[in-house]
């Protein structure tokens, strides 16, 4: 650790590899406590913690008591502390293709599998097979460090997304928001509300989030 990270309480906890998302680094400081760093951006915890919870606590204010909840892009399980605080009767299913995020999570993220079913699969191959699962609340953020890679953000992906709703369920799309990024978030923008009746947008940080109802 620098001098400089000492100063500013700042210490990395640990560096490993990842063959899909690269070098991942676990760090934690005062200001927002433990967090995984990769591809130049916070993947999990820190202040991808309070993107997510303004996101939810949009939907938490409506008073809708979600029962199964979807999370598409598990990374870490930072979020499912939120979920867990908001709606602590929830069954959550969350979806990850990478173990070593995973197993950083469980070590540095509280993210524990008798609270979480976890499934290490591609989103788009979990998706697309026939379940008879419905899920009340679906989170999607399936970023590669600061990509999302091009089958999770099509028509048809988020189409097989949607058959995983429930009646009233609602789906949530985290997208980056500045830059050059604003052009894919606006495609998928577009996309969602083709095959939604209502899509809200929520600007948290840098992000903008999707909220989607049927």
């Amino acid at each position: 650790m620098s001098i400089g990270n000492f100063l500013i309480g700042l210490k990395v906890l640990e560096e490993v590899e990842s063959p899909l998302n690269g070098k991942l680094t676990v760090i934690k400081d005062l200001a927002w406590g433990t967090y995984i760093k990769g591809g130049g951006l916070t993947q999990c915890g820190g202040v991808m913690q309070m993107v997510w919870k303004s996101a939810l606590k949009n939907l938490k204010k409506r008073k809708i008591d979600f029962k199964e909840i979807l999370i598409l892009g598990l990374g870490a399980g930072g979020v499912t502390q939120i979920i867990s605080n908001f709606w602590p009767q929830a069954k959550i299913t969350g979806v990850e293709i990478d173990p070593v995020m995973v197993d950083l999570g469980k070590r540095y993220l509280s993210l524990k599998e008798n609270k979480v079913k976890i499934v290490i699969q591609d989103a788009l191959e979990f998706v697309k097979k026939k379940s008879k699962e419905k899920y009340d609340l679906i989170l999607v953020d399936l970023y590669i460090g600061d990509d999302v890679p091009e089958k999770n953000n099509s028509l048809n992906f988020f189409k097989s997304v949607k058959k995983l709703l429930s009646k009233k369920g609602i789906l949530v799309v985290n997208r980056l928001y500045y830059g050059e990024k604003r052009k894919m978030a606006e495609k998928t923008r577009q996309d969602l509300e083709k095959i939604f009746s209502k899509v809200e947008a929520v600007f948290p940080e840098a992000n903008i989030m999707f909220i989607c109802s049927l």
